[in-house]
C-alpha cells in the first residue's frame, strides 16, 4: 500500500542528489551515495527517468544530470512559485549597503533551499551558502529564523522528531535549539555565531507571505569580526525592515499562495 508514496521518495531523493551535482554532474554511485539508496536501485530508477526526459547523460561520461523536462515543467511552475524577481534586487541592495554576501532563502519542507546570493566588496566571504544549498530548519540563520517564526505546536513536534547534531554537532542539539528559538523572537532576527563552520557568521530575517506564514529568508554572511558586537544589531535591523518590505510585495502580488 506504500509502495507508491515509497517510489515517489527515492525518486525525488535521487533527482535531489543529481541536483546537487549540477552542471558537471555525477556517477550513479555517487548519487546513490547522496540519496541514501542502493545502487542497483538508483541505477533502474534514472534510467526509467531518462526515458521520460527527467534526467540523461552527459555525453561521453558516465555522469547523469537533469534533464530537459525539468527545466519545462519548472518553466511552468514558475508563474506561481518564482519570488526570485522581486527578491533579486532586495538581496543586491544589501549586498552593496553591507559589502557582506547576502542572501534569499525559501521554505521546502523541513529545509531551507537557497535561492539567491549576491556577494558583496568585502574580499574575504563565507562559502556555507550557494544557490541550491539545502539545510534543515534549525541549521543556519535562514533556517533558524524561519523555524523559530512556526507556530509552538508545529516547533515542538519537530525538535521532538529531528536530531541534528548528529551531523551538525552538539552545538545543534535539542536544548541548544530551543536557546536559538528564544534569542530570535526576542530580537526578530536569527544569529549564527559559527555553529556550521567555525568562524563563519549569519543573520536572517523571515520574510512571511500573505497567510503570516515563515516562507522565506534574508540572510548576510561573513566573517565573525565583520559581525561584531557593536555592528551585528545594525546588520539586524537592516534585515528585519528590507524583510518586512519584501514580505508586503510578495503579499500585495499573491505570490507562493
Amino acid at each position: 500500500m506504500n509502495a507508491p508514496h515509497d517510489l515517489v521518495g527515492r525518486i525525488h531523493r535521487s533527482l535531489r542528489a543529481v541536483a546537487v551535482h549540477e552542471p558537471a554532474g555525477a556517477t550513479t554511485t555517487a548519487v546513490a551515495r547522496e540519496a541514501g539508496l542502493p545502487r542497483p536501485t538508483v541505477h533502474r530508477l534514472l534510467t526509467s527517468l531518462q526515458r521520460v526526459g527527467l534526467t540523461e547523460r552527459v555525453p561521453g561520461t558516465d555522469h547523469w544530470v537533469l534533464g530537459p523536462e525539468l527545466y519545462l515543467l519548472g518553466t511552468a511552475a514558475t508563474r506561481r512559485y518564482d519570488v526570485t524577481e522581486a527578491a533579486l534586487p532586495v538581496v543586491r541592495r544589501l549586498a552593496l549597503t553591507t559589502g557582506e554576501s547576502a542572501f534569499f532563502s525559501a521554505r521546502r519542507g523541513e529545509e531551507t533551499i537557497c535561492l539567491i546570493r549576491e556577494d558583496g566588496a568585502f574580499p574575504i566571504r563565507s562559502h556555507v551558502l550557494y544557490e541550491g544549498a539545502r539545510f534543515p530548519l534549525g541549521v543556519v540563520s535562514a533556517g533558524m529564523v524561519i523555524l523559530a517564526h512556526l507556530p509552538d505546536q508545529e516547533i515542538d513536534e519537530y525538535v521532538a522528531r529531528v536530531e541534528l547534531r548528529t551531523e551538525f554537532g552538539a552545538q545543534h542539539d535539542r536544548d541548544e535549539i530551543r536557546k536559538h528559538i528564544a534569542t530570535t523572537r526576542t530580537h526578530g532576527y536569527a544569529v549564527n555565531p559559527g555553529l556550521v563552520v567555525e568562524g563563519s557568521w549569519g543573520v536572517a530575517a523571515a520574510v512571511f507571505d500573505a497567510a503570516g506564514s515563515p516562507r522565506w529568508a534574508l540572510t548576510l554572511t561573513g566573517v565573525a569580526h565583520r559581525f561584531a558586537a557593536d555592528r551585528l544589531p545594525q546588520l539586524g535591523e537592516l534585515l528585519l525592515r528590507e524583510a518586512h518590505a519584501l514580505s508586503e510585495s510578495l503579499a500585495s502580488r499573491g505570490t507562493g499562495r
